[in-house]
């Protein structure tokens, strides 16, 4: 464990870096330079007598860049990302916790370089990018480092509040990787010279790289009334069709009722490359991909809060692969998939085809500065058993001299399960403490 003192000096090297950054913000007049320095400590804590508990520490910084309009309507941008453990990593690979920075002691990565095109009507943007408000190919945002991708994207808004748009995406970036590659989270780390931890690694090495994901749909906000259509063609994995929309009542009250619910389905081929590698999901083959999910949540909005009960079903499904296993490419072991039952540490995606159900309360404090978060999910499932999570979310937000400085601490408690969904089926706790500072 770091040091309190040592805790505290990094920090303050972060804030006194910020300076370097305002200092370079005017090579642009009109162009905009943003980004966050952070400080992270994971601990995996296990109950299991043969899985030692896993710690990293980190600092890093995120820096994002983009030049003013030129050519009517065209900009550039980037993003650049650093992260070092200050030499604090165990020389015992076991004892680190590779998902939030692999197991070297610093990454440094061009997370963005793209070019845009933007307009009252219309937005294009191509290159390495995020797809921050994308379900299924998001930039899984809970590390220094997010996920982004080489993709082309156009996106065409008739109306205030509805978008079409369109994804080409053709490589991509985890969360541990210095560079773009054709593969996904079902490769193996270290796939084609990767860096990916924290991936599910059910494919072989010799398994063929993945061609990327065509991407269509459409969102609609107004009112009360959210809702989205998409579907993604991952190629050579699973065509998905993704459907969600919610609705809040005002009732002028301050109590207003909240109703969801989402559908997704899948289906595939033997044309997939977990047919041709004979791969398995949950220890089941499969001649096929098939999966179908449904979700519902009743929910109330409250002064300061919301509480909602949340429900999923992921059907079972005889000789597809996985037993029906629901395929996600760019969220599966990052626990960061829509599903309305995903917890921090991991959803129906991760524990296989069963139900679930999530009972989740926020409630803000001291004029929105302090976000308290408490849930509690409850998993059944075919291949993994009973198992349930408790989590909490504590977020503090400073002000005055120290405005832009959030403290965090996540902290959730897996329980149950058979065929080692936690180490030997024991407990196991997952804290997650960050400091971060956006500038």
């Amino acid at each position: 464990m770091l040091k309190p003192w040592a805790l505290s000096a990094a920090m303050l090297g972060l804030v006194a870096a910020s300076t370097t950054v305002y200092a370079d913000d005017d090579i642009f007049s009109s162009g905009h330079v943003d980004g966050d320095l952070r400080m992270y400590n994971f601990s995996r804590l296990y109950e299991s007598k043969t899985t030692p508990n896993a710690e990293a520490f980190s600092v890093g910084a995120l820096i994002n860049a983009q030049t003013g309009q030129f050519l009517g309507g065209f900009s550039v941008g980037g993003s650049f990302v650093t992260v070092n453990s200050l030499d604090t990593h165990s020389d015992n690979l076991a004892k680190i916790d590779t998902t939030l920075a692999g197991p070297n002691n610093s990454i440094g990565a061009f997370s963005q370089a793209y070019l845009q095109y933007k307009n009252d009507l219309f937005l294009f943007r191509g290159g390495y990018q995020y797809l921050a408000d994308d379900p299924w190919m998001g930039n899984n945002d809970s590390r220094m480092i997010p996920s982004s991708y080489n993709a082309l994207m156009v996106q065409f808004t008739p109306i205030k509040g509805w978008n079409l748009f369109a994804v080409r995406e053709y490589s991509w970036k985890s969360r541990t990787s210095y560079g773009m590659y054709n593969d996904n989270l079902y490769y193996a780390s270290k796939y084609s010279g990767d860096s990916m931890y924290g991936n599910n690694g059910a494919l072989p090495l010799t398994a063929r790289s993945a061609p990327g994901t065509w991407e269509g749909g459409t969102t609609y906000v107004h009112g009360g009334l959210s809702a989205q259509l998409r579907y993604y063609d991952f190629m050579h994995f699973a065509r998905t069709g993704y459907a969600v929309g919610s609705y809040v009542f005002d009732t002028g009250s301050g109590f207003n009722p909240v109703v969801g619910a989402q559908y997704l389905t899948q289906n595939d081929g033997s044309d997939n490359r977990f047919t041709e590698s004979n791969a398995k999901l949950f220890g089941v083959a499969g001649d096929r991909v098939k999966s179908q999910a449904i979700g519902g949540d009743l929910g109330v909005v409250i002064p300061s809060g919301r509480f909602d009960i949340y429900y999923n079903k992921l059907a079972h499904e005889a000789g597809a692969v996985g037993g029906g296993a629901l395929i996600s490419p760019y969220t599966t072991n990052y626990g960061t998939d829509p599903l309305y039952t995903t917890s921090m540490i991991r959803g129906l995606v991760e524990a296989g085809p069963g139900r679930a159900w999530k009972g989740k309360f926020t409630y803000d404090l001291l004029d929105k500065k302090l976000q308290l978060t408490a849930a509690y999910a409850k998993y059944m499932t075919v291949y993994r058993g009973n198992s349930h999570n408790l989590y909490f979310d504590v977020i503090y937000h400073l002000d005055g001299y120290l405005r832009g400085l959030t403290l965090r601490d996540r902290w959730e408690l897996s329980n149950g399960g058979v065929a080692n969904l936690n180490p030997s089926n024991k407990t196991f706790v997952y804290n997650r403490v960050m400091i971060d500072y956006k500038f």
